[in-house]
């Protein structure tokens, strides 16, 4: 046996027409013996036979068979094909089919050798020196044996150098068979691993007349050829570690930082959580870090200086609490407080701004021209003011507002918005329609359609107040006496506010009982914000009680009234606490400074 190392052999035999039948059994048995003389298997030599005359046939390939005796069934079954002599052509096959790594070749790194033992007994009928040169580049080594008639020229211009190692000629074909003994010698050679020093650091592979060095699996072989170094596994980045890649002989290996464990993809790195250890000591909450954990408070507490420990925190002195009228402290909390007579709201910091319970109320703007834009633009503004006053929810207090000049327009009804905001932004959205003055007109849009369940309005039977408010700069152009003496019949609470040119007549005739509760007046759109104030006294009862002015202390009528009130209810206290009998004393001092004010004046 050979004892080079591995080999990839492919033999090209010529079956052309000139070699007779008993001549091509010696090359049977010539491809036999070599054959035979090789140790053949996957990992070590593997062998390919081709036959060829005008054209070329694959017997079998380097991949095909494994076992010298699958490959010896093989080679005595191939029928010559008796034809031409195509060596170039065979030479080309052997290239580009026989001697890839899809018919079975081990690839060019792994440096196993190819060659081709070319066998043929005449000369070539095409041209084999391109062919050849081409197929020596591509790494394949050429032995080229001639039998009888072949062509020595055409042998050496196949052959690769030297040529004295890879040109035979035999002169008839009953001598192929000794020739095969003495050509096993050339191709298997001496041992040159054993016969020189090679200076390979890890191992060294016999070839042919040659040699060469390779290393341990985990190492690359260096650029001399002969050293190796370890292969750094982690250099080219996929190795997929989350933190960091160990290399090792070839391979490598995954670490956490740390305060980290690998996970069982043996990739990726989870925190070690110190808390769930159970000795942390925090009084409310644990949190795990890298290498260790530290305390929380919950929200309203402040953590101690012993690391662990929480105490309560004073929130409306150390936060933003947005109260709008007074905080008060709870333990690690805080909560809003309102005035007597008024309720928190929703958001748990504004107070009610009216307590009067659910209202629908339709507002009727004046959009004439002599309302002039600018001033239409502070309409729109006076309207959003009052808004503010106002619980808007689906099921609190409704809105809806009118347009009217020679025409009467709904700018959006009592079921279309469900909050103050969207309210607000329709109501900026408004555009000014100019023209004349129908009030009347308008009065019979917010009757008939305004406060009609189709557009939002409760059923009457839900007792939800109904409020008209009217709002005008001047005449009406047509009667409004009917509509608003019906709007009134049908239950609607009115109130009418005039600016500027408009008539005092028709603001009482709009205005509900007690008329002076229900009308205002303000002569210029610029100082008509008061009238807001006035509005939320009548539609919030509980801070107004009712008072459609606010008179000074200092009038007669109001020291009266004032006297009468403190009496009674200084009354009140003495049969509840004989304890009060001091605040009564001095309360009484004091009306009879008010009573000498009093007759002062008179």
């Amino acid at each position: 046996k050979c004892r080079t190392g591995p080999l990839d052999i492919v033999f090209v035999i010529d079956s052309s027409r000139s070699v007779r039948p008993f001549e091509f059994e010696t090359m049977r048995r010539f491809m036999m013996d070599i054959i035979g003389s090789l140790d053949v298997g996957p990992n070590a030599t593997r062998v390919g036979v081709i036959q060829y005359s005008s054209q070329v046939q694959n017997i079998f390939s380097l991949k095909t068979f494994f076992t010298r005796a699958d490959m010896e069934k093989a080679i005595n079954s191939i029928v010559p094909l008796a034809q031409g002599t195509m060596t170039g052509l065979a030479i080309q096959y052997a290239m580009n089919v026989a001697f890839t790594t899809q018919e079975g070749a081990r690839p060019l790194h792994k440096k196993i050798p190819r060659i081709a033992i070319i066998v043929t007994d005449g000369r070539p009928q095409d041209r084999v020196t391109e062919v050849a040169t081409q197929a020596r580049n591509a790494g394949i080594e050429i032995y080229a044996v001639g039998i009888q008639r072949a062509d020595m020229n055409s042998l050496r211009a196949m052959a690769s150098p030297p040529l004295e190692e890879h040109v035979f000629l035999v002169e008839s074909f009953e001598l192929i068979q000794q020739f095969g003994k003495q050509f096993q010698d050339k191709l298997c050679g001496v041992d040159m691993c054993v016969e020189q020093e090679h200076g390979c650091q890890h191992s060294c592979v016999s070839t042919p007349s040659s040699f060469y060095c390779e290393c341990n699996p985990g190492y690359r072989l260096n650029a001399d050829g002969k050293t190796c170094s370890p292969i750094d596994a982690c250099a080219d980045g996929r190795h997929g570690c989350q933190h960091q890649c160990v290399s090792a002989r070839g391979s490598y290996s995954c670490r956490c930082r740390a305060g980290y464990y690998l996970n069982q993809d043996k990739r990726t790195c989870s925190m070690i959580d110190y808390c769930s250890f159970g000795n942390h000591s925090c009084q409310h909450e644990c949190v795990s870090i890298p290498n260790g954990h530290y305390c929380r408070c919950r929200s309203g507490f402040t953590l101690q200086p012993d690391g662990w420990s929480c105490r309560a925190t004073d929130l409306c002195n150390g936060v933003d609490h947005g109260c709008e009228f007074k905080c008060m402290s709870m333990e690690g909390s805080y909560r809003c407080v309102c005035p007597e007579g008024q309720q928190l709201q929703a958001d748990g910091k504004a107070c009610s701004k009216c307590g009067a319970g659910h209202v629908d109320l339709v507002m009727v703007i004046d959009g004439s021209k002599s309302v002039r834009p600018q001033n239409f633009e502070l309409v729109k503004q006076f309207v959003n003011r009052i808004v503010d006053l106002l619980e808007v929810s689906p099921h609190g207090t409704r809105v809806g507002l009118v347009q009217y000049s020679s025409r009467v327009r709904t700018e959006f009804p009592l079921n279309k918005y469900h909050s103050a905001d969207e309210i607000k932004k329709a109501v900026m959205e408004v555009e000014y329609m100019e023209k004349g003055t129908m009030t009347g007109l308008a009065l019979k849009h917010m009757v008939e359609h305004s406060f009609s369940e189709l557009e939002g309005a409760r059923p009457l039977s839900h007792n939800i107040p109904r409020i008209g408010f009217v709002f005008t700069d001047g005449r009406s152009q047509d009667d409004i006496s009917e509509w608003a003496r019906r709007a009134k019949e049908s239950g609607i609470v009115m109130f009418a506010v005039g600016v500027g040119k408009a008539v005092e007549e028709e603001l009482r005739a709009i205005a509900s009982e007690p008329v002076e509760q229900h009308f205002s007046y303000s002569a210029d759109f610029t100082t008509m914000t008061h009238l807001v104030e006035n509005f939320k006294l009548n539609i919030c009862p509980e801070e107004g009680k009712g008072e459609m002015e606010i008179r000074s202390p200092c009038e007669c009528e109001a020291l009266v009234q004032f006297q009468t009130n403190t009496v009674a209810i200084l009354q009140s206290l003495t049969e509840k606490n004989i304890l009060w009998a001091r605040s009564l004393a001095q309360m009484t001092a004091r009306l009879e400074d008010l009573e000498k004010q009093i007759a002062n004046k008179k």
